[in-house]
């Protein structure tokens, strides 16, 4: 039988290897997204009923690493995500950690428009790590490793098939 299967969460981990919580992250989420893959793998094979559509658990997320910086639209995307700026009201009502500033995720930003133009003048000003849900619209500065579990293991309400029905 032909299915159609749901595009898989794009999960992007801003990487610098020699950097040991870096590379403790990049190593989490590639144990969590096979976790996922084999417990979707599970249910799927256990229990096809409706109810099982409803948990709030997300499955398998496609993992892009990357040791570049973020483009500037990307930086803004993520400065929103994190509550630094305009997109801090966002953040909040998502269920956000503490709101950060621009200067947690470049260094020596004092703003927004600073931090595009730090950006701009030095990609390595970009502070690492930092995991972004790009399809909920979270984001993790650092080597927070609970608030990452929670990023990858949960879907946000808004988001979730729920809502998408209603």
């Amino acid at each position: 039988m032909f299915r159609f299967h749901k595009t898989l969460d794009v999960i992007t981990l801003f990487h610098k290897p020699s950097l040991p919580s870096s590379a403790r992250i990049l190593t989490l989420l590639k144990q969590a997204n096979a976790e996922a893959a084999s417990a979707a793998t599970e249910d799927q094979a256990s229990d096809t009923s409706p109810s099982t559509i409803t948990k709030q658990r997300r499955s398998e997320f496609e993992l892009d690493v990357t040791e570049a910086p973020p483009t500037p639209d990307q930086l803004k995307s993520i400065l929103d995500y994190v509550g630094a700026g305009v997109g801090g009201d966002v953040a909040k009502a998502r269920g956000g950690a503490a709101m950060a500033k621009p200067g947690d995720l470049v260094e020596g930003a004092r703003d927004r428009l600073d931090a595009l133009k730090r950006l701009r003048e030095d990609g390595g000003r970009f502070v690492r790590p930092v995991v972004v849900d790009w399809n909920n619209g979270t984001a993790v500065i650092g080597d927070k490793e609970s608030e990452i579990l929670k990023l990858i293991r949960e879907i946000p309400s808004d988001t979730s098939p729920e809502a998408q029905r209603g």
